[in-house]
């Protein structure tokens, strides 16, 4: 989702989800890489630039996302 509107930095994603470990996160990051969810782009930059975006097949993820979103604001946990 968060990166539904722009490629982002490795530090972006972290800031974003501040509260999970690195080794979760590059491990989540690669599998997502794996099934064709996301793009990993390494720029040949001192220091290497990396970036990640949404391939088609994760753009294809957001309505879905999107609708889980909504279903979760209906139906979950009222405090």
């Amino acid at each position: 989702w968060f990166l539904q509107t722009k490629e982002r930095r490795y530090s972006e994603i972290k800031a974003f989800l501040w509260d999970i470990s690195q080794g979760s996160l590059t491990k989540q990051l690669r599998e997502l890489e794996a099934d064709d969810i996301i793009k990993r782009e390494v720029y040949p930059e001192v220091p290497p630039r990396v970036e990640y975006s949404l391939t088609s097949k994760g753009k294809a993820l957001i309505p879905i996302i999107d609708l889980m979103e909504e279903f979760g604001k209906e139906f979950g946990e009222k405090e």
